[in-house]
């Protein structure tokens, strides 16, 4: 009886799994264990590929393949001493072989010693079949340098080899755009595509590159172009209508963005573009469907969140708004747009002790603005909060330094905590960085205003020198 050929081919794998439930040790060449490793390497079944490599060196001692995977599996690991050690045992026997310095240079990569790994990956080119593959991977090394043109040249190497290496086609691309030269990525494209006319990938990046010089009339040309080679390309539809929205064009973008609705699964960038088209048309129904439908398809992605939130914002329905933005916390709470606006909401509806602890968190998350800092101490004076409200205004000084807004605030609330010397430092400080901004004593400190001595420090500074 014949084994169906897929049943055959498996056979090995079959085999050693089933080793694997018994006790029983069954022999396998060292190629069969290779096929095994790569199959487990290949799904993401790493501790069954470390099980593979250690019986097959258990089997073939000397098999310089399994070394390697066994050396490959060590620097996934960051076991990098233990690696560069075998290597260098495996280079004694194996000088000419590319996979050596390969993964010598793979090394180097991780210690972030690129220029040395440039250079054993130069040597493997001596030795290897796969050119491309080594060009690829030097490319890579002089993009972590952020040497662009070099990287742009090699894998323009692997594009020579391969005309349907679209990965580095990608990455030739993304070179130039890294050096400004959008220019020149057309060019280079236009001349791939005389070669090879009908690339969807490639006219998708013409499109893309006169998107960002904004050409936007030339760019949706290109992008019917990737459609006419590839209907299928949802890549180009989703360009396509993003065109069409900065032309304005919003009935046409829509068209585009629901046609990748029926080819794959919705994604939620459709759902939420389509909803912004329908809100810049006034079709506030339509519009806030798709906002839903896209946080139901993608609840982490902030942008939909954020569209509901404007969305009843715009329209000043503030509890709607507040119910939304709790909704999108709940699900991410270190996200610090969301707490803007959460800060934002609350101080509307009057809830000052949530919009502090919502500013308190948008700078806890890393979000400085001035205008951040201001508020959350205008918000500790109104709770009455005076030291925190300082001590709020010592941290934002360290980023704004000698800003005016800060020490006039600063000296209100000293005089607040009678500590009168402090507080004249500060108010003297303000008034020398700019006078202008005095009008806050008046207005969030009255009481300080109508003190005489006060008054006189700032009438002394306004009064014009002779």
């Amino acid at each position: 009886m014949h084994l169906p050929s897929n049943e055959h081919e498996n056979l090995p794998l079959s085999k050693f799994e089933s080793m694997l439930k018994t006790n029983d040790v069954y022999f396998f060449d060292s190629e069969e264990f290779e096929d095994i490793i790569q199959h487990y390497l290949e799904n993401g079944k790493m501790s069954l590929a470390k099980k593979a490599t250690k019986l097959g060196l258990e089997q073939h001692p000397t098999a310089t393949n399994l070394k390697l995977y066994r050396i490959e599996m060590l620097i996934f690991e960051n076991e990098l001493e233990v690696a560069d050690s075998l290597l260098n045992e495996l280079y004694v026997l194996e000088q000419n072989n590319q996979e050596v310095y390969i993964q010598k240079a793979n090394i180097l990569s991780r210690k972030d010693d690129h220029k040395k790994a440039i250079q054993l990956l130069e040597q493997a080119l001596e030795y290897t079949d796969d050119e491309a593959d080594v060009f690829s991977l030097i490319g890579m090394e002089y993009m972590f340098l952020e040497d662009f043109e070099n990287a742009k040249y090699y894998f323009m190497k692997c594009l020579e080899e391969d005309e349907t290496d679209y990965s580095a086609l990608y990455n030739i691309i993304y070179c130039f755009e890294c050096l400004g030269q959008h220019e020149e990525a057309i060019d280079y494209l236009n001349d791939y595509l005389n070669k090879n006319p009908y690339c969807e990938v490639a006219w998708h990046q013409v499109g893309k590159q006169y998107f960002m010089m904004k050409d936007f009339k030339k760019a949706l040309a290109a992008f019917d172009f990737a459609i006419i080679s590839d209907d299928r390309f949802i890549g180009a539809y989703l360009e396509k209508g993003k065109v069409l929205e900065r032309l304005k064009k919003y009935e046409e973008a829509i068209e585009s963005y629901s046609i990748t609705l029926g080819l794959d699964d919705p994604t939620s960038f459709a759902l939420l573009r389509i909803g912004k088209c329908y809100e810049k048309l006034g079709n506030k129904e339509l519009a806030l469907q798709f906002y839903t439908k896209c946080v139901e398809e993608d609840a982490l992605l902030d942008k939909g969140w954020i569209a509901i939130t404007d969305f009843y914002l715009k329209r000043r329905n503030y509890q709607k708004a507040l119910y939304y933005i709790e909704k999108a916390i709940h699900i991410d709470s270190e996200n610090v747009l969301y707490w803007k606006r959460y800060a934002r909401i609350n101080f509307r509806l009057k809830h000052y002790e949530e919009a502090e602890h919502g500013y308190r968190r948008t700078l806890e998350l890393g979000n400085y603005e001035l205008s951040t800092w201001l508020t959350r101490c205008d918000l500790l004076i109104h709770l009455g909060e005076f030291e925190a409200a300082v001590n709020n205004l010592f941290q934002a000084a360290e980023f704004y330094p000698e800003n005016a807004e800060i020490e006039f605030r600063l000296a209100g609330l000293f005089y607040y905590l009678t500590e009168d010397r402090k507080a004249e430092f500060h108010l003297k400080n303000g008034l020398r960085y700019n006078a202008e901004f005095s009008i806050i004593i008046e207005e969030l400190f009255p009481t300080v205003n109508e003190r005489p001595s006060v008054r006189r420090i700032i009438a002394k500074h306004k009064k014009p020198s002779l």
